[in-house]
């Protein structure tokens, strides 16, 4: 059979075909786009026909909130990669590189919208409001999460790869419903006075190596399917553990958002501005239920995938200070100073601020117990259940073995103490 032979899909030439072809490349969906960037390494904020608009939305206090946050995480991760060699945490996922990223999107969202993480989005927690000593509660192994998503709509870090991404579309399609029976209640006069909540949607954080996951594909013919109203945000860092990204993609990753219909925005990850920006404008098409949405966030893992990895393993210096001189932090201080928008005084109190949070980060984590084994069988189950009452009594029963020989040894070890003091008294006498 020949090409020209092929059978057609069932929307060839037709007004649905027509239709999603042209969303998937209006105005910011054409793949010959390279990629969105407002403000450059250099400092100097550039223009774009769609998204200055919303960063001229952004005034000098936003600005300057946006370098405090990214400058705060940051602190945060240093402290939390040095609480990690000292033995406090078992394990560490550093975050250094993709600050704007995070700290961009996180503050595009709003208190009604629910975030997916993975188990990198230390800067998104930071803008919702979690407690980031809690945080580090998993990292610790003190706790299965460490807070509780209801308080931020934060959800708890999901370390299987890609498992959140449908996770978060069932969340979107479940908002669509909800919002889908309040209108209908509204129209029938049935809602109750100033019950009607504002539109909501869901953002979903995965890195580039988790592109690859079948779970991430499913959940965008999903959100395709029933236009779930959710912004899949791909933070492409170039390295999923020691597998390049051009391992996992011959195309830039928003251009798969095309293969499903809805657009896919490659933006400068480094770029705190730019990154606001599209965030902003996806998140307002989601909850006005246009389409989902794909930002591919173009940054770098400057530092280790996670504490038991070695990146000089895989990769060569000079493309880590490449990476360096595009600093996201950086970059916006010499925009602040270049603008009279911050001052010394401003850097010096950020820095205070950081080392506070590093303090209490310390401090907290220190003063962390260890809980009680038994609150995990409890929790296995909402209600009691006779095998894990069984599991129970047999783990009492061996962990009863190890007090008996710990009491062994103290009165072995309480023995010996006396012994020698005798001895010692025999010899003074």
């Amino acid at each position: 059979m020949g090409a020209t032979h092929l059978p057609s899909t069932e929307f060839d030439g037709t007004d649905v075909d027509d239709q999603l072809e042209a969303q998937a490349e209006a105005v910011l969906g054409d793949p010959a786009v390279p990629m969105v960037q407002l403000l450059g390494p250099d400092g100097t904020l550039g223009s774009d026909p769609v998204f200055s608009e919303y960063a001229a939305r952004l005034d000098a206090g936003k600005l300057r909130g946006f370098y405090a946050d990214m400058a705060k995480i940051r602190r945060f991760d240093v402290e939390a990669t040095a609480l990690q060699r000292q033995g406090q945490l078992a394990l560490w996922v550093p975050l250094t590189g993709q600050e704007a990223a995070q700290i961009g999107s996180g503050r595009a969202s709003q208190p009604q919208d629910y975030i997916f993480p993975t188990y990198r989005e230390h800067g998104v927690a930071l803008t919702r409001n979690v407690d980031l000593a809690e945080l580090l509660r998993q990292f610790r192994g003190v706790s299965n999460g460490g807070w509780n998503p209801k308080d931020t709509n934060f959800h708890l870090y999901t370390l299987v790869l890609a498992a959140q991404t449908p996770h978060a579309v069932g969340y979107a399609m479940g908002i669509q419903r909800d919002q889908k029976l309040a209108a209908a209640q509204k129209a029938a006069g049935e809602a109750p006075a100033g019950s009607q909540a504002p539109k909501a949607a869901v953002v979903v954080y995965f890195g580039d190596g988790a592109s690859s996951e079948g779970d991430v594909h499913e959940s965008m013919v999903f959100a395709a399917s029933y236009n779930a109203p959710v912004v899949f945000f791909c933070q492409n860092n170039h390295w999923a553990i020691s597998v390049p990204t051009a391992v996992q993609t011959r195309i830039p990753l928003s251009n798969r958002a095309k293969g499903y219909g809805f657009p896919g925005i490659r933006v400068d990850g480094n770029d705190v501005i730019a990154v606001h920006a599209v965030t902003e404008w996806a998140l307002e098409r989601a909850r006005e239920g246009k389409s989902p949405v794909l930002i591919e966030a173009f940054t770098y893992r400057v530092g280790a995938h996670t504490t038991a990895d070695d990146p000089t393993k895989y990769r060569g210096s000079d493309e880590e200070a490449q990476w360096r001189a595009k600093d996201p932090l950086e970059r916006l201080e010499k925009y602040l100073r270049a603008e009279g928008l911050a001052d010394d005084a401003f850097f010096e109190q950020v820095k205070a601020d950081g080392d506070e949070l590093a303090a209490y980060v310390r401090s907290t984590i220190h003063d962390l117990g260890t809980p009680d084994i038994r609150t995990a069988f409890a929790n296995t189950y909402a209600e009691a259940h006779p095998l894990v009452a069984e599991e129970l009594a047999w783990f009492e029963e061996y962990s009863a073995g190890f007090a008996d020989e710990a009491d062994g040894a103290e009165a072995g070890a309480a023995g010996s103490e006396t012994a020698a003091a005798h001895t010692e008294g025999a010899v003074r006498r």
